[in-house]
């Protein structure tokens, strides 16, 4: 946020003072006269309106934008938060010391989330219930094995990250259980303890890839491709999927492109890649294969007649 700007919604404008300034308004400060005002990321503030907002510290007096008196004196409490290090900041001279000690009354250190792996199954079940509510679904059960992979991603993006995936799996829940394979790539992928990963494998089948496609809207590339270059997936696997899908489309390769959630121009890369692992089939042999009733419910749109 440009200084201007912010000192505006700190602190007021008088009308006239810019452009748009068709009348007088009372910041944010003001309007927190006898109570609290929560400023987030301080340690993004310009050195100029860290001296700005340390002059109101001092003495809680309102100098609206545009103005060459004072308006009015406040008292507030402020909270501030940041993800930086902020004696840092004061050491490269981008953050003044003496409005840090002016802020750093209480200080309140809050861990990450993983240093903290106590806090994550008391979060996560919140979560989970909140989301379930939201969307007015049922909860659904957490498995132990999920929980026990949940608890050894480093979580890089702390509790935000936590609720963000706690959202998609009660979104994406059909069973009312949430196993490990619904849970994202890169928590299955990352470790803290990687022996938990031996010892507790899980088998990926063909169908739980074929879902993640057609009902959860995932890509091929990413779905069934990047395992498959890095020997996660055998060629029995591929071609089993890609049966599935050719029986689901009665052997087309342009509509099994839509059902895989695949553009146009993927076309002759898609068939260059089935070719060269030996999982062309000829479209033929799923002309007369004769369609599921519930394939047609799931499908309607991506099925050809013939």
């Amino acid at each position: 946020m440009p200084d201007s700007l912010l000192e505006s919604e700190l602190f007021g404008h008088t009308r006239g003072s810019f452009t748009d300034a068709y009348r007088d308004k009372r910041g944010w400060l003001e309007q927190a006269h006898g109570g609290t005002i929560f400023m987030d990321e301080v340690g993004e503030m310009s050195v100029r309106m860290q001296a700005i907002l340390l002059r109101f510290l001092e003495n809680g007096e309102i100098q609206r934008v545009g103005s060459d008196r004072m308006h009015t004196k406040v008292d507030v409490r402020v909270v501030a938060a940041t993800n930086r290090n902020l004696l840092e900041l004061i050491a490269a001279k981008a953050f003044r010391e003496d409005l840090f000690y002016r802020l750093n009354v209480v200080h309140v250190a809050i861990p990450p989330l993983r240093e903290r792996k106590e806090d994550i199954p008391v979060l996560f079940h919140h979560f989970i219930h909140s989301c379930s509510e939201q969307h007015r679904v049922q909860p659904p059960t957490v498995l132990e094995e999920t929980m026990a992979r949940i608890l050894s991603y480093d979580w890089p993006g702390n509790v935000r990250e936590l609720k963000n995936v706690a959202e998609r799996l009660v979104i994406r829940a059909r069973s009312g259980v949430i196993p490990p394979t619904d849970l994202p790539r890169e928590i299955l992928g990352r470790w803290s303890k990687p022996e938990l990963a031996a010892s507790q494998p899980i088998r990926v089948t063909p169908d739980m890839l074929f879902e993640r496609m057609t009902i959860g809207g995932e890509p091929f590339w990413l779905v069934v491709y990047d395992p498959f270059m890095s020997r996660d997936l055998t060629r029995q696997d591929l071609r089993a999927i890609i049966k599935q899908g050719l029986e689901q489309t009665r052997g087309s390769y342009k509509v099994l492109l839509q059902l895989f959630n695949l553009q146009p121009e993927d076309y002759k890369r898609f068939l260059n890649f089935l070719r060269k692992y030996d999982c062309h089939m000829p479209f033929q042999q799923f002309r007369v294969v004769p369609v599921r009733a519930d394939s047609v419910r799931q499908f309607p749109d991506r099925l050809i007649a013939g």
